[in-house]
């Protein structure tokens, strides 16, 4: 058993943060699935944007489409879903087997949506049809138009993971908003038993950020070296910590009782961006029950060849507050950095998505003369 099939039996499920055709048709992702290595996949605008742009594996499709007069936009939704449906199709039996607690592949909405309410959940409810997989999971911002798509997505019957969510106070209006959504389905007399979520917490993007601004302080009383490259890991014991609390709180006990599912956080962005840290430090630090780790090919290769896995957050609920303390003590707003986070998140996803676009356009018009 190597360290990413352990995972698994320590109750969290590693994702591979990535889909391209060439998986698709050379079998690879295929074979993971079969050895048991990944339980899920998800997909974002830049991850397409690579794909598509990276490679002429699209190009056939993309010539039909502009040739019947598709748009750009058009065009990548198409290219988009025949990806996702054939990688649901390909997880479908870790669907089937783990009776859909498992098993899910994510598609985002536009992220030109990402501050629109009505047209995310219009999207949503599209993009569910249109891929019509149970095992489908539709990716909306947690930012605060996305918190009422979320909870509207969820009343209408759409598994969501929640995508883009940096600080615990945002976390907790997100495990709100869902429940709020299983609520209103529930009122309307629907069955919630099918309805999947997973909560995308972003991890070293905050390390980046903080450790960035950390870098900056000339401080001679404090080891700065001591307090960079934990602020991530803290955070995401603060969330795992909401998240026992809801689980066991008396709202979630009744939602339960009517067939409601977790929803499972999901630790995403965990590839190392400082070279001097581990290149599995946030896989390592993140193992806990009922959780999903989302990674890169290059960190999940990484932990199966030398991982080390054993539950258990790594630094635990009282070491994680007092480092919050100790950030805000030196001036360090944690509520300035996941605003700024979230910001540069759905601009860095918008800019993505839109030289994606231009990609296919010039795709378009040169397969076309």
């Amino acid at each position: 058993m190597n360290s990413l099939q352990k995972l698994q039996t320590l109750g969290q499920s590693p994702w591979q943060d990535n889909i391209s055709r060439d998986q698709l048709v050379s079998g690879m992702l295929q074979d993971m699935v079969n050895d048991g290595e990944i339980t899920g996949l998800t997909s974002n605008p830049t991850i397409f944007q690579q794909a598509i742009s990276g490679s002429n594996d699209y190009d056939v499709t993309i010539g039909k489409l502009s040739s019947e007069g598709y748009d750009a936009e058009d065009i990548f939704y198409a290219l988009a879903s025949e990806d996702i449906i054939q990688a649901a199709d390909i997880f479908r039996p870790v669907y089937d087997s783990t009776e859909g607690a498992d098993g899910f592949v994510s598609l985002e909405v536009s992220p030109r949506l990402a501050m629109d309410t009505s047209a995310t959940v219009s999207e949503a409810k599209e993009l569910w049809i249109k891929v019509n997989r149970p095992n489908l999971m539709i990716k909306i911002p947690a930012t605060v138009p996305g918190l009422e798509a979320i909870t509207m997505a969820i009343s209408a019957g759409i598994s969501v993971n929640v995508t883009l969510i940096f600080s615990v106070e945002r976390y907790a209006k997100v495990i709100d908003a869902y429940m709020t959504g299983l609520e209103k389905r529930l009122d309307s007399g629907q069955d919630i038993s099918n309805i999947n979520s997973v909560a995308s917490f972003f991890i070293s993007r905050i390390d980046t950020l903080v450790d960035a601004r950390l870098s900056d302080m000339s401080l001679s009383d404090i080891d700065i070296d001591s307090i960079r490259g934990v602020t991530a890991i803290a955070n995401a014991n603060l969330a795992y910590n909401l998240f026992q609390e809801n689980i066991s709180s008396q709202r979630w006990t009744y939602l339960k009782s009517k067939g409601a599912n977790i929803q499972r956080p999901l630790w995403a962005s965990t590839s190392t961006k400082d070279p001097k840290y581990s290149d599995v430090l946030y896989v390592e630090s993140l193992i806990a029950d009922n959780t999903v780790n989302t990674m890169p090919p290059s960190t999940m290769q990484a932990f199966k060849d030398h991982g080390n896995a054993v539950l258990g957050l790594k630094m635990g609920l009282e070491k994680a507050t007092r480092h919050m303390e100790q950030l805000a003590n030196l001036g360090i707003s944690m509520g300035e950095i996941s605003a700024k986070l979230e910001e540069d998140g759905v601009v860095s996803f918008r800019d993505s998505y839109e030289q994606l676009l231009s990609v296919i356009s010039e795709r378009s018009k040169a397969l076309s003369t």
